[in-house]
């Protein structure tokens, strides 16, 4: 059964699909334009982010340290 963070919502969806394709095509000589690789690389940075997010675990944890003989 997927969980909640494997199924990407349809905004990561379009993101993704729009990633891998070419970012301009002209039509009888046939360029392709493929994105950036900064692109590419921003894209992916903000869906890990929202990821994270949606992460169950604890991103910072606080704890009092306590130093060996310092009763």
């Amino acid at each position: 059964m997927p969980t909640a963070q494997s199924v990407p919502t349809p905004t990561e969806q379009a993101i993704i699909e729009n990633s891998q394709g070419p970012k301009k095509v002209e039509g009888d000589a046939g360029t392709v334009e493929n994105h950036s690789l900064a692109d590419q690389i921003a894209a992916d940075r903000y869906l890990a982010a929202k990821r994270a997010m949606r992460a169950k675990g604890r991103g910072i944890v606080i704890s009092k340290l306590i130093p060996p003989g310092a009763a």
